[in-house]
């Protein structure tokens, strides 16, 4: 099956907005903190009501000390037999710094194909990049006062990149839903 010339600029645009809004930032600035965490000896049920409760589809496991141990996701909740979290984790972890670029981030969730990434600075951990963190960059729009110039990115630009106005005149843009 080919694609349509139409097919192909679009995912061309959703490269180059993912490009525009990812460079320059960090983990650190896009990392979601506190991070919502459980013992290894915390029971599979109470893991399960934790990713419910707080509508998150995996968290770190830490022991008393803060060190990551693993990671538990609704995947492993579903696909592995255990009674404990640290019975049924993940050990194999890929993770970031909070200077890590977001771009690479991206390049980790989408090249791994993982959901979420803990950030760590000197071994303790400070958050976690979930895909929806990096799809929020996508979602908010800040447009020119002056000269109209859209731009996506999660904070007020510091300069409109097309008249050079000053970030002051940037104005939140809502983002209509399926837009």
């Amino acid at each position: 099956m080919s694609r349509t010339p139409h097919a192909v600029v679009e995912c061309q645009d959703v490269e180059q907005r993912l490009t525009t809004t990812t460079a320059g930032g960090t983990a650190g600035d896009i990392m979601t903190t506190p991070v919502i965490t459980v013992a290894p000896d915390t029971s599979v049920g109470e893991v399960a009501e934790t990713l419910r409760r707080h509508r998150v589809s995996g968290v770190p496991v830490v022991d008393v000390a803060g060190t990551v141990l693993g990671l538990v996701s609704e995947y492993d909740l579903l696909a592995k037999t255990g009674a404990l979290a640290g019975d049924v984790m993940v050990t194999a972890l890929i993770t970031v710094s909070s200077e890590t670029a977001i771009s690479d981030v991206r390049h980790l969730l989408v090249d791994r194909r993982i959901r979420r990434v803990p950030v760590l600075d000197a071994g303790r951990l400070v958050g976690i990049v979930s895909r929806s963190d990096v799809i929020a960059l996508m979602a908010t729009e800040w447009v020119c006062g002056v000269c109209g110039e859209p731009v996506r990115a999660e904070q007020r630009p510091e300069m409109c990149p097309k008249c050079h106005a000053a970030g002051e005149q940037f104005r939140l843009q809502e983002q209509v839903p399926g837009d």
